[in-house]
């Protein structure tokens, strides 16, 4: 397999739009695209679509991975700038730079990180030292497609869940990265715990589980739950996934430790968010402690007391940051 354009083709390469490298994976997806949709301008998504190749870790620049298909849905252009995300993706993004596109990548890209124009990288990945390479640009978090207006537009478009009774107590379920999904009790602990604070304080519960908490947790959660006001939203259910509703009318926010993308999106709102099951596995442990050293977020322990806290808004830091840098083309502005 050979790394070329198609043959016969003329390399385009005058400034193009923005594209957007967009891994399958959703999450590892927004943190792309988030930046890309604050950044003012029109962009392309380019959807990548893996063969059995992308599994070995590719230490240079190359579109091995990729199936036939996507390596045809490239083209022929070079565009002016790259946003990509995720390990898999970071070697399609270098072959591109290499034919002059300016590469911003999102988390650790496995090899070359010097290579990339700018990596945007949670503080949890990083060593606990300043003095980070002059191209890394640390982030609390992740970045993703949660912001200001699309809070607003969510809540406008959620309207009936104003009905619910207040406090309304969003529940975020995520649920180990391989595996069989979150261990029931677990899950059905922490809802039982917000089932019983809703009756008390005569508020309500919104619960969404994610495509990692399994049918066995979301079974487990909707039974504590029970007739608790509120709603339950299980992954894969028919009808539009209220969970960027959901964080729109939330008044607080209890958000399993497991999931950086959820921690992150939670903390887009004004809610007070607290972090179930904080700790776990190293890097999310690190995530919890610079969140948590930043006023942020707190450790759920039963007590949703509100604090103090202003929305973090990264994708649009980095969207500016970037603009400053001169890395988007000319006449764009962070949105």
């Amino acid at each position: 397999m050979t790394d070329t354009w198609p043959a016969g083709a003329q390399v385009e390469t005058r400034p193009a739009p923005i594209w957007v490298l967009a891994d399958p994976r959703a999450g590892t997806a927004a943190q792309a695209l988030g930046i890309a949709e604050r950044l003012g301008q029109p962009f392309r998504t380019v959807t990548l679509e893996w063969s059995p190749l992308a599994r070995l870790p590719w230490p240079l620049p190359t579109l091995a991975g990729l199936t036939p298909r996507a390596r045809e849905a490239l083209g022929t252009e070079v565009p002016a700038l790259v946003l990509s995300a995720g390990r898999r993706s970071a070697p399609v993004a270098l072959w591109l730079r290499r034919r002059g596109a300016r590469v911003v990548h999102c988390m650790r890209p496995g090899f070359a990180a010097g290579q990339f124009d700018r990596l945007v990288l949670g503080r949890h990945d990083l060593p606990a030292k300043s003095g980070w390479p002059s191209n890394v640009v640390p982030v609390l978090g992740a970045t993703h497609r949660i912001s200001p207006e699309r809070l607003l537009r969510e809540r406008a478009a959620h309207e009936a869940l104003s009905a619910l009774p207040g406090p309304r107590t969003v529940l975020l379920l995520g649920g180990p990265v391989r595996g069989e999904g979150m261990v029931p009790a677990e899950a059905a602990a922490i809802a039982g715990r917000l089932a019983a604070e809703a009756r008390a304080s005569g508020g309500s519960v919104l619960a969404s589980t994610s495509r990692r908490t399994g049918d066995a947790a979301a079974a487990a959660v909707a039974a504590a739950l029970g007739n608790t006001p509120g709603r339950l939203f299980r992954w894969g259910e028919a009808g539009p996934n209220p969970f960027a509703g959901f964080l729109a009318w939330a008044d607080r926010i209890v958000v399993t430790g497991d999931s950086v993308s959820m921690i992150s999106e939670a903390l887009a709102t004004t809610a007070p968010v607290f972090v179930a099951r904080a700790g776990g596995a190293r890097r999310h442990a690190r995530l919890h402690r610079t969140l948590f050293e930043a006023g942020q977020a707190r450790p759920f322990d039963g007590d949703l007391s509100p604090f103090d806290r202003a929305p973090l808004d990264e994708s649009a830091r980095v969207a500016a940051l970037l603009v400053q840098a001169g890395l988007v083309p000319t006449g764009a502005a962070a949105g």
